[in-house]
């Protein structure tokens, strides 16, 4: 090997003997780096992502809740037909 080859850095299995382009391959690999290292962190969070599906079942509620207020006859008359089928097999099992 001559000296000029051994002076190269390998970077990315290609030779780099720009210190300015060797630095801007390792800031590249550190932001990738960083970017690795918060998702894994992210999967390995359970408490945020149980209360990400707690908000998210909580938003769902409320949505179902307000089609109710905007609806209310049509669900009350659903809980009376519920209640009077139940009244009405109970009355026929006692007989």
């Amino acid at each position: 090997m001559t000296p000029e080859e051994t002076d190269k850095t390998r970077v990315s299995g290609e030779a780099v003997s720009d210190p300015e382009q060797l630095r801007e391959e390792i800031e590249e690999d550190r932001e990738q780096l960083g970017d690795t290292v918060e998702a894994l962190a992210d999967k390995a969070d359970v408490k945020a992502q149980v209360q990400e599906k707690v908000a998210e079942g909580k938003e769902q509620l409320k949505g179902t809740a307000d089609q109710i207020k905007q609806r209310p006859v049509p669900v009350g008359a659903a809980v009376a037909g519920v209640l009077a089928a139940l009244i009405l097999l109970r009355i026929l099992r006692r007989r």
